[in-house]
């Protein structure tokens, strides 16, 4: 079945608002996820570039809230300040300026991120974020975290 874009739309609009919403109820750690997982697969991937903070892919409702906790570790403020859709039956592409406070450093930044998303059934199922400048971002958030082998 092809997607109309409504529906697409009617999705990414759905899941910004509720995570207005989980973020406003306290966010990770004292909001319920319950806000956002109707609006994600239970089998959901999203895929975070390696260099980041939050690095790494992602996985199910689970993962999506581990996410969300690594990036409010990560920063005190992330400020989506516009947001465009384009939304072409089961992808989507959503382009989004955000202004972000890091918690470690203070250091403040805007940067643009540009995400492709697959909806499927009515939910999001896989989540590519691109990022301009993505050792900005890092070097922002401070020092790399130390890994033992």
């Amino acid at each position: 079945m092809t997607r109309s874009t409504t529906d697409s739309m009617a999705v990414l609009t759905g899941m910004y608002a509720a995570e207005g919403e989980y973020l406003a109820a306290g966010g990770p750690g004292s909001a319920s996820f319950d806000l956002l997982a109707p609006f994600f697969a239970p089998d959901v991937v999203l895929h975070q570039a390696a260099g980041l903070p939050y690095g790494g892919t992602w996985h199910g409702h689970d993962g999506m809230e581990q996410f969300f906790l690594a990036m409010a570790r990560t920063w005190s403020a992330f400020d989506l300040l516009e947001q465009r859709f384009l939304a072409t039956g089961e992808t989507a592409v959503v382009h989004t300026r955000v202004h972000a406070r890091s918690r470690a450093t203070g250091n403040e930044l805007t940067f643009p991120i540009l995400q492709t998303i697959t909806i499927t059934d009515d939910r999001i199922s896989e989540v590519h974020p691109f990022y301009w400048d993505t050792a900005a971002i890092a070097a922002a958030c401070g020092p790399a975290p130390v890994h033992q082998t």
